[in-house]
């Protein structure tokens, strides 16, 4: 089990509704990653929850709502943390910077605290876990060890028949890819409601030919999917990050990486 040493904080506004939100996060020793929203009984971060995949992963029971979760999501899984109490005055996870940079951060400033004398656990899948449909699949094996590799096929120059993938050595750049869409959707989305807290800050806009600000790595929005993946995997209660599988995926997105999710859970042994 591992939480944070000590309380820590931080406000922003949210990617679609555009509203400020301070999120606390207070060390537990419950083993669980629960949301307190506005004072509502809490739920856990488990795929269980999952609300909808529409726009985001939306977390939550009853009337009680997480949005945007997998960013911050996947920060804990790349800190390792697996127990924690996070606590919004709104429904909508800040943007920050449209990764899950400033995250790790604020949880490495925090502390991370580690049980010591415990080993940490590896997990496999009993038989491989596959969702095939169309264009669209996810395919997880046994493996000696982790490796993702995410396909794209974007009507864009540089994410035609793309693909990147996730190794410890190239980790920072996946902590750091930020979200993306088409620029020219974007009004669009607005119209309807959505993408109210866009910047050139926290989206990396895909334009005719190039993007709407320097990329901060090569492959920086195949590299966000799997950010994404990894956010959507660990809501199975395993780290992803401790799996000795190969991860293949292809033309995916949240809705699918939380059906494969639901199914890898059933399928998940620790390694001997």
């Amino acid at each position: 089990m591992t939480t944070i040493k000590n309380e820590t904080q931080i406000t922003g506004n949210g990617l679609m509704k555009n509203k400020p939100c301070t999120v606390k996060f207070f060390p537990s020793k419950t083993g669980k990653i629960r949301y307190f929203i506005n004072g509502a009984e809490p739920f856990e971060g488990t795929v269980e929850n999952v609300l909808s995949t529409d726009h985001c992963v939306v977390l939550g029971q009853g009337k009680a709502k997480a949005m945007l979760t997998e960013h911050l999501t996947a920060a804990l899984a790349f800190c390792g943390i697996d127990s924690i109490d996070i606590c919004m005055d709104e429904m909508e996870v800040p943007a920050l910077d449209g990764s899950s940079k400033k995250w790790v951060e604020l949880f490495q400033k925090a502390g991370v605290e580690k049980h010591l004398f415990e080993k940490k656990k590896y997990y496999t899948v009993t038989e491989p876990v596959y969702y095939l449909n169309g264009k669209t699949s996810l395919v997880v094996l046994p493996a000696p060890e982790l490796y993702i590799s995410y396909a794209v096929n974007y009507d864009h120059p540089d994410l035609t028949k793309k693909w990147a993938v996730y190794n410890p050595k190239n980790q920072d750049e996946i902590i750091e890819a930020r979200t993306f869409g088409f620029y020219k959707d974007l009004k669009k989305f607005q119209m309807l409601g959505f993408a109210q807290g866009v910047t050139i800050e926290n989206t990396l806009g895909l334009q005719d030919s190039g993007y709407t600000t320097e990329l901060r790595s090569e492959n920086e929005p195949i590299k966000h999917k799997i950010l994404d993946l990894i956010g959507d995997l660990y809501l199975t209660g395993v780290n992803p990050l401790n799996l000795k599988c190969q991860i293949l995926v292809k033309e995916a997105g949240h809705a699918v990486h939380v059906k494969a999710a639901k199914m890898l859970k059933e399928k998940l042994v620790e390694c001997k």
